[in-house]
């Protein structure tokens, strides 16, 4: 979580650099959907690519990435995007993209990390693309050109439709993602530049380009919030305490239950 991660108060961000080596669980289910399509579609022409942009160490979640059934993993990774807010996060992805993989068919993304959960780089991925997105499906089904999606919004079942090139982030929970097998695993780090590695000029942003000063977003403080507990003994008669129960904290209990309570 968040506010278990090293925090940096001189440069406001996170020390995601000292994090463990994990995908973020969201993420694993967005893959697992991946996936899944990839197998219902049939897996000629199809290629999945794990990207993600991290420090050095993420290299070791794209090889868990590729355990699991991704094609190739794609890792961006330099000081200078060190720092991002989501909306340069969104930037630097869609950068890679419309360099690298300009047919792309669809981007499957987890609803929100576990370290801030912003549940705000996918909306923001396909507005740099201009693309059609879809958030927080719980079912995802593809024909041809058509993605079907279903979700859970505001209490209600939805069905939408989209048409490709598209966005989808994924809710969690609705993709158990898969256990790598050992097999998987030594086939990941068998396989030869199964992860690729770009920079910042790899992707051909400009030369001031710092993620960490052009945020127009900044992380003030990171803390775990606290309850305080007061703890108050009544004493006396049954009728007395509760008359003084209901005396002190009638409003409160009548607002958590719904109902107006009165003694008599």
């Amino acid at each position: 979580m968040v506010s278990e991660l090293p925090w940096n108060s001189k440069t406001g961000t996170l020390k995601r650099e000292l994090a463990e080596g994990m995908m973020d669980p969201s993420s694993r289910q967005a893959l697992e959907a991946a996936v899944r399509l990839a197998g219902s579609a049939g897996s000629d022409g199809v290629t999945i690519t794990a990207l993600s942009m991290g420090p050095p160490m993420a290299e070791e979640v794209l090889y868990q990435a590729l355990s699991l059934g991704a094609d190739r993993g794609v890792l961006l990774t330099d000081r200078r995007m060190a720092g991002a807010d989501t909306y340069l996060t969104s930037f630097v992805l869609a950068a890679y993209i419309r360099k690298y993989a300009p047919d792309t068919d669809l981007v499957l993304c987890g609803s929100q990390t576990s370290d801030s959960e912003t549940a705000q780089v996918g909306p923001q991925l396909a507005c740099e693309l201009d693309i059609p997105a879809i958030g927080w499906a719980s079912d995802i089904r593809l024909s041809g050109r058509t993605v079907t999606v279903c979700r859970h919004v505001d209490d209600f079942m939805e069905t939408l439709e989209m048409d490709l090139p598209g966005l989808i982030t994924v809710d969690q929970g609705a993709f158990s993602p898969a256990y790598a097998t050992l097999g998987g695993v030594q086939e990941a780090f068998d396989t030869t530049d199964a992860v690729r590695i770009l920079d910042a000029a790899a992707l051909g942003l400009d030369d001031g380009f710092n993620a960490l000063k052009d945020s127009p977003t900044r992380i003030i403080d990171v803390y775990s919030p606290t309850t305080e507990k007061e703890n108050r003994i009544l004493k006396g008669a049954a009728k007395t305490v509760v008359d003084q129960l209901f005396k002190d904290y009638g409003k409160v209990i009548s607002s958590a239950m719904g109902k107006d309570l009165k003694t008599k």
